[in-house]
């Protein structure tokens, strides 16, 4: 009697810890699917930048960006709020054309903030002497998640030559 107790204790016991195991296992695939549908959100929202940047069309970068969105570009200052971004992206597109495509090279997601690293190459169409000359840079993306959606909240970018 004595050793079907033990017994029964011991299975008892082994099922409670495959139990807690699957738990632990449930949690971390359901933190793993999370994770990877917020990095897919988050990509598309860079991929749409891109575009907006590719079509130099103020009113496709504007959405992107939250409200209090912050856009620092090289050897600029820095445009803080959607009126200040707004007049920093016309004066951009109004001095050059580019012709970029992004290549993601981290994102990372800690609740309604992540950040991206990217890097972009082509070339950019400089209006003032319609020379084209190539285009690549490093970019620092901040993230913020609001109501269900990611929007650029901090971006900068330098030269990478």
């Amino acid at each position: 009697m004595k050793h079907l107790t033990l017994l029964i204790g011991l299975l008892l016991s082994v099922a409670a810890c495959q139990n807690k195991t699957e738990i632990q296992s449930n949690i971390s695939n359901k933190n793993s699917m999370e994770q990877t549908t917020e990095k897919t959100a988050i990509e598309t929202l860079l991929f749409s930048y891109r575009d907006a940047l590719n079509t130099s069309d103020v009113n496709k970068v504007l959405p992107l960006y939250t409200n209090d969105g912050v856009f620092m570009p090289s050897n600029a200052p820095s445009a803080i709020g959607q009126e200040p971004v707004k007049a920093a992206y016309e004066y951009v597109f109004s001095q050059i054309q580019l012709n970029i495509e992004f290549y993601i090279d981290e994102i990372v997601v800690a609740g309604d903030y992540a950040f991206a690293r990217t890097t972009s190459k082509g070339t950019t169409l400089i209006h003032a002497n319609k020379q084209t000359v190539a285009e690549e840079n490093r970019e620092l993306f901040v993230l913020h998640k609001s109501n269900g959606q990611w929007k650029i909240a901090r971006y900068m970018f330098n030269k990478m030559k």
